[in-house]
């Protein structure tokens, strides 16, 4: 079984590149740095500074695992070659107005792996982003969310800059 492909813009390709190359060249070294002052200062057993930075090392591997597997099945969003904007689609912004409580919102339409609400980043394969795709200008949407449907508007459709 092949493993799920990635979908990633431009941006978030770089975003994951450039954090593995920090961790990988400046964050290993600085706690490689903390752990042998550590272990310097003599018993290991109770010597916070060391478990503190084994614990880090640990996170920074972690991290560094996670993010090689990200990217080495990453598929990449190329957005010269994304569809015309008449059309709700991966890498395009949507501007919609929640029915029920008039607020409009915008979101970014990016792969799981890049989504982060708090930033308007929603994704492909959630329900919103699901019931978003394929949808044109002037279109209703419902969703269905834990508090019941909700219903938005598209208001405009547009490349981010």
């Amino acid at each position: 079984m092949e493993a799920k492909k990635n979908l990633l813009t431009r941006e978030g390709l770089k975003k994951y590149e450039d954090e593995l190359h920090e961790l990988k060249v400046i964050k290993r070294k600085e706690v490689a740095e903390k752990i042998k002052e550590a272990r310097e200062q003599g018993d290991l057993s109770e010597n916070a500074e060391y478990d503190a930075a084994k614990d880090e090392q640990r996170d920074i591997e972690a991290r560094i695992e996670e993010l090689e597997k990200i990217l080495k099945n990453v598929e990449v969003f190329d957005m010269e070659e994304a569809a015309s904007n008449d059309k709700v689609s991966f890498g395009l912004v949507v501007k919609v107005k929640d029915n029920e409580f008039d607020d409009e919102m915008e979101f970014k339409i990016v792969g799981a792996t890049e989504a982060n609400s708090l930033k308007g980043k929603i994704s492909n394969e959630s329900p919103l982003g699901k019931a978003l795709i394929g949808a044109k200008k002037g279109d209703v949407v419902t969703v269905e969310a834990p508090a019941g449907m909700i219903e938005y508007t598209i208001l405009d459709i547009y490349k981010p800059e």
